[in-house]
């Protein structure tokens, strides 16, 4: 009966892979057409921002010429703001402050973080679970829930255009399935009139580079006793904060998704234990052996805390 019982039990669980795995690689596939499609498409999106601070209306403009990027997110209302993409050089015009120019891959303001994300990668941490199809801004959607596999981390659901694969829609939800941020389209146009008008960014005069310093390599003596699954260390630094007048010690870790970042500095009279989130971001400080332990990231609050009471100090140098 008990071999019985066994064999019932694979069968069922194999019987449950073959149907789940074809829909994890079919969605991981329509992820990977809407990320390739986002950066070689000529397309106008306009769009509206929801968050816990407010609305916010924007259009964005992309297109390729001569096998160069050419972007421009412009925001619709109030004092103008706008970012201009050419090739790497990303140039920020805002009011009361001089233009500048950084080098980036891609606006980071315009589209949702994950439709720059590596699908293949993500794969091995994250389920891709179709949800079925609807209507968005007037086209037929492919629906498809992003999430976590250890469930430590938020989860997204995205609505892509059946015809182009461009995000129209992007609902990031907390652990409860509540909504803490959406990215929803309005209206949008693919054609070659939108590269036209694009053509005037190649000779446009755009405003002076800025340089980022160079991070020496230091030494840590504390480190992560645990990490959400596929997290991995991306950058770390030490920097003196003047209105503190103590030096910090950072690392920021991603998994491709998500991002967050450790921050150990000693503990003074005004350092206490305190948790803050607003929307996406949580604010994790712990007080411990005099040293201030702070988690800053894309986390849900349990997350960020066991995080923090992971961090294992050594001796002071």
């Amino acid at each position: 009966m008990k071999q019985l019982w066994c064999a019932v039990s694979l069968m069922a669980g194999s019987l449950m892979y073959s149907t789940l795995a074809p829909a994890q690689t079919t969605s991981g596939a329509l992820l990977q057409q809407m990320e390739q499609a986002s950066q070689s498409l000529n397309y106008e999106l306009a769009y509206i921002n929801v968050s816990r601070l407010g609305i916010e209306s924007l259009r964005f403009r992309h297109a390729v010429l001569d096998n160069k990027v050419y972007a421009q997110l412009l925001q619709m209302d109030g004092p103008r703001r706008e970012i201009i993409q050419r090739g790497s050089e990303i140039s920020y015009f805002e009011p009361g402050l001089e233009p500048f120019t950084l080098a980036g891959e891609h606006i980071v303001d315009s589209l949702p973080s994950l439709v720059f994300a590596d699908f293949k990668q993500l794969s091995a941490i994250y389920d891709f679970v179709p949800v079925g199809r609807t209507r968005i801004a007037d086209q037929m959607c492919e629906v498809i829930r992003i999430v976590a596999r250890d469930g430590t981390r938020y989860s997204y659901i995205v609505w892509l255009d059946s015809e182009t694969r461009l995000p129209l829609r992007v609902d990031l939800l907390d652990r409860d399935g509540e909504t803490l941020e959406q990215y929803r389209v309005v209206s949008f146009a693919v054609d070659e009139g939108i590269r036209k008008m694009m053509q005037s960014l190649e000779k446009a005069s755009l405003p002076p580079s800025l340089s980022v310093p160079v991070s020496d390599k230091v030494t840590f003596n504390w480190k992560a006793g645990w990490l959400p699954g596929g997290m991995k260390e991306v950058t770390q630094s030490r920097r003196q904060i003047p209105s503190l007048n103590k030096p910090v010690e950072s690392r920021l870790y991603s998994d491709g998704l998500f991002s967050f970042s450790i921050n150990v500095s000693m503990a003074d009279k005004n350092s206490t234990n305190q948790l803050l989130r607003t929307g996406r971001r949580t604010v994790e400080t712990v007080i411990r052996d005099n040293a201030e332990i702070t988690v800053v990231g894309e986390l849900p609050p349990s997350t960020a805390k066991r995080i923090a009471d992971s961090i294992t100090l050594g001796a002071k140098k």
